[in-house]
């Protein structure tokens, strides 16, 4: 079984792309890590982030186990080496096939999705900023798409390449 993970900066399209992938390949279980550190109010320290990774290994676990699921599509902000590293090693040690992509798009395409994204709590200017920090972060890693000009349809191409 794959587990695609998709990485990137807030707003950058990680949610849209995940959904879009696993409504188009039949048996795709979708797990946004976001629903597995849903504190209120948010707090993101590594207590925190250490029971997300667990709920999100769990949840993984789950679907590997269920026969009908074929592959799985985790979406989840990770901005530390560290919980990329949980995540990934602990999905492998599963003996499931990881594929991980990291989405990125310049400052206009980013500050565009924002302004459009009507349906997310985080789509503040503070929470903005701290996503446009993090564009630098996210852009230096390896398997990076830039998702600027491209349609949902060929983010998704290109992740299932």
């Amino acid at each position: 079984m794959r587990v695609i993970i998709i990485n990137g900066p807030m707003g950058v399209g990680k949610t849209t792309i995940g959904k879009y992938i696993a409504t188009k390949y039949a048996g795709t279980a979708f797990i946004d890590g976001d629903w597995c550190l849903d504190l209120h109010p948010f707090v993101g320290n590594r207590e925190t982030k250490t029971m997300a990774i667990d709920n999100i290994l769990h949840m993984v676990d789950n679907y590997r186990k269920c026969s009908i699921c074929k592959m799985i599509v985790l979406v989840w902000l990770m901005d530390e080496q560290w919980v990329y590293q949980k995540v990934a090693g602990g999905i492998a040690d599963m003996g499931l096939d990881v594929k991980s992509v990291v989405l990125v798009c310049g400052q206009k395409d980013l500050a565009d999705r924002w302004e459009n994204d009507k349906n997310c709590e985080w789509r503040t200017p503070e929470w903005f900023e701290v996503s446009l920090k993090s564009l630098s972060l996210f852009s230096s890693l390896e398997n990076g798409i830039d998702t600027s000009s491209l349609t949902v349809e060929e983010i998704a191409d290109r992740i299932m390449r």
